[in-house]
């Protein structure tokens, strides 16, 4: 029987039919996508997005314990904006914001037919999203992604996991970055929590000798998955907090910049990662576990990170 291999390719039930190749489906992922896109978009330029309506934006976390830290937040940009608006502050600007997407470059079936060429400057651009990537597992120097995304003008990224080496990302930056181009290349590291305080600083450090200046993000999710008793594919949460704190710390130790996180999450109420303040545990997924592949943070956990994430900015 055919491997399940995403919704954009085939079925997830385990039938000869279901697990059929069916084209009509990327077709479908295509017009998904941009229904989405195009329904966020009217969002963050509808005013939902105004930073004045930071009380409105999470009132189902008002039962969580972690609640008064995020009042606590909400209160400090309320303060900062009604000081503004006494300085007579334009506030247009704080009525938007932009949104980008990105996703893994993997299925050429896909990306090839979306690649543009710019009539102006006869660039070819991706444009299945803003920014694309290559996975751990497709990232050889000699690949084909790896060629792809060298072809492309797209800002791109690469993840790396806890067995790369330090003349890997060199080699990868000479092949994406020759030229050595301010936000083009992305370094999405994936080491897990046990391993980020040990094997990123080498990988930096080669870096900044080179001369190369990188982005590099943390992915807390991919390099800490568990399998759980009763069978579910899951992350700990506290594991997940974890290697996000280290990611910050290495980068912190080494005069460097934390760029950005890669997460999976979602704003619905599933309980696919075990902890955070909700306490998820082995029984609970078995109640709410929706994800057919990678299990996510749901909203109250994402919420908690990102105030992790505020903390430490605020101590840079």
């Amino acid at each position: 029987m055919p491997a399940y291999r995403g919704d954009a390719v085939n079925g997830y039930d385990f039938t000869a039919e279901s697990r059929a190749t069916d084209p009509s489906r990327m077709v479908r992922a295509y017009n998904t996508s941009a229904s989405t896109l195009n329904l966020i978009r009217a969002f963050t330029t509808g005013g939902f997005a105004d930073l004045r309506s930071v009380h409105e934006w999470n009132k189902g976390f008002t039962d969580n314990p972690a609640n008064s830290r995020y009042e606590q937040l909400a209160g400090e940009i309320d303060r900062a904006i009604r000081f503004m608006d006494a300085c007579g502050a334009d506030f247009e600007a704080l009525k938007s914001t932009e949104f980008y997407v990105s996703h893994e470059a993997l299925l050429f079936d896909y990306e090839r037919p979306l690649t543009r060429i710019d009539s102006r400057t006869g660039n070819p651009y991706g444009t299945s999203g803003h920014f694309l990537w290559v996975g751990e597992r497709t990232r050889q120097l000699d690949g084909a992604h790896i060629d792809y995304m060298a072809r492309l003008r797209n800002p791109i990224g690469v993840k790396l996991g806890p067995a790369t080496k330090p003349q890997d990302v060199l080699d990868l930056i000479e092949k994406l970055d020759p030229v050595r181009e301010p936000g083009r290349l992305t370094f999405i590291t994936r080491m897990g929590a046990s391993l980020i305080r040990e094997k990123l600083p080498p990988l930096i450090e080669a870096v900044v000798a080179s001369g190369a200046k990188p982005l590099w993000v943390t992915d807390p999710m991919h390099g800490n998955g568990i399998t759980t008793k009763n069978g579910y594919k899951s992350r700990h949460f506290d594991d997940v907090m974890d290697e996000v704190s280290g990611f910050f710390d290495v980068h912190k130790s080494l005069g460097t910049f934390p760029g950005g996180l890669h997460i999976e999450l979602t704003g619905d109420d599933v309980a696919e990662c075990l902890g955070g303040s909700e306490k998820i545990d082995e029984a609970t997924l078995e109640q709410h576990y929706e994800s057919l592949c990678d299990p996510r943070l749901n909203h109250m956990q994402s919420l908690e990170l990102a105030f992790l994430v505020s903390e430490k900015l605020a101590k840079r």
